[in-house]
């Protein structure tokens, strides 16, 4: 792969005495905010289907590991041969089904397979099976990925009608704190916590969930702007109800 090993050969070059300035401060704390924001447009290119922006943002996010990579070969702890050994003995040693002796008939045999090796090599090592979920996920992703590790350890809701029940009580909560009985903060917070449980049993994530509901959301609102400044008024200068007729006009424009 001589394109890849320009890549890191370019790298190495930007950190030297005589290479780039900016490169040379940065640290793995100064980039983490760089990584997170290239995953996300990594994802935001595969939700609009777009090859050349999914090229762009997948060559972006790479980046970010080899300079992450750059930076410990600087501090002598490893470089990216030794991350590229590290997936590749991960990837043989979880797919025992193709590279040893194990069976895996279909996709979920697969996922199955995975998280029992997974959670064999996590429990090694943690000494609880929460640990080793970031805690920069977002909020909702990391509640969905603590539930799994629960419910794999059996502490799980016997159907989703007894949860929906106990929802329904966390919504009583809700109501009594808005009078000023309880922890408003607390109470929502307690609320999206078995939202996102009620998805993962239904076997929907809920960061995904909550993608789509924004995303629908920004589409009836930008539809409401434009119709508001064709019909020469401000969006803020209707009246409620008037900013109603064109949220449903929205609705009515996606179905």
């Amino acid at each position: 792969m001589t394109e890849f090993d320009e890549l890191v050969s370019i790298m190495a070059r930007l950190r030297t005495s005589d290479g780039c300035p900016w490169d040379r401060e940065q640290t793995h704390d100064s980039l983490k905010r760089h990584v997170i924001e290239e995953a996300h447009e990594v994802v935001d290119a595969i939700e609009h289907g777009d090859d050349d922006h999914l090229k762009e943002e997948l060559g972006d996010l790479l980046l970010q590991i080899v300079f992450h990579a750059q930076i410990a070969a600087d501090r002598g702890a490893f470089d990216i041969a030794d991350i590229v050994a590290g997936i590749n003995e991960k990837l043989i040693r979880r797919h025992p089904h193709v590279f040893a002796e194990g069976s895996a008939e279909t996709a979920a045999d697969v996922a199955r397979n995975w998280e029992m090796i997974k959670k064999e090599e996590e429990l090694k090592y943690e000494e609880s099976r929460l640990e080793g979920i970031p805690k920069s996920l977002p909020a909702l992703l990391r509640a969905f990925k603590i539930q799994k590790k629960m419910a794999a350890a059996g502490f799980d809701w016997d159907n989703t009608e007894s949860l929906i029940e106990a929802f329904d009580s966390e919504i009583d909560e809700f109501k009594q704190s808005l009078d000023g009985d309880g922890d408003l903060k607390e109470e929502i917070g307690d609320m999206l916590f078995m939202l996102a449980n009620i998805a993962r049993l239904k076997g929907i994530e809920p960061e995904e969930a909550m993608r789509a509901a924004n995303q629908k959301v920004e589409c009836r609102f930008r539809y409401m702007e434009k119709a508001a400044g064709e019909s020469g008024r401000p969006l803020d200068e209707m009246s409620l109800d008037e900013q109603d007729e064109l949220w449903e006009q929205a609705k009515e424009e996606e179905e």
